[in-house]
């Protein structure tokens, strides 16, 4: 094996509109997904109580919709600027 954190961690190759602001999204929407699979799988072992388990979940959920906002990630569906003086 090359590298164990590909290994643990696999990352997607991401197809969707090409720019800064959707790859780092993409990158968080991926991180999130890995650690909400291991919080499902330490509450499904007995590891943590299923209430930690959905409070921690919903942290993850808070933080990845911050970031999206934060991005403004599909804010601007048809990409006319961000100037919002209404001109397309």
């Amino acid at each position: 094996m090359a590298d164990r954190s590909d290994f643990l961690y696999p990352r997607s190759r991401y197809y969707g509109k090409v720019n800064p602001e959707n790859l780092v999204f993409n990158a968080n929407l991926q991180e999130f997904a890995q650690r909400v699979s291991i919080i499902c799988n330490l509450e499904t072992a007995g590891k943590i109580s299923a209430e930690d388990a959905y409070d921690k979940v919903k942290d993850l959920w808070y933080e990845l919709r911050n970031s999206k906002n934060e991005l403004e990630v599909g804010e601007n569906p048809f990409g006319s600027g961000k100037s919002g003086d209404g001109i397309s």
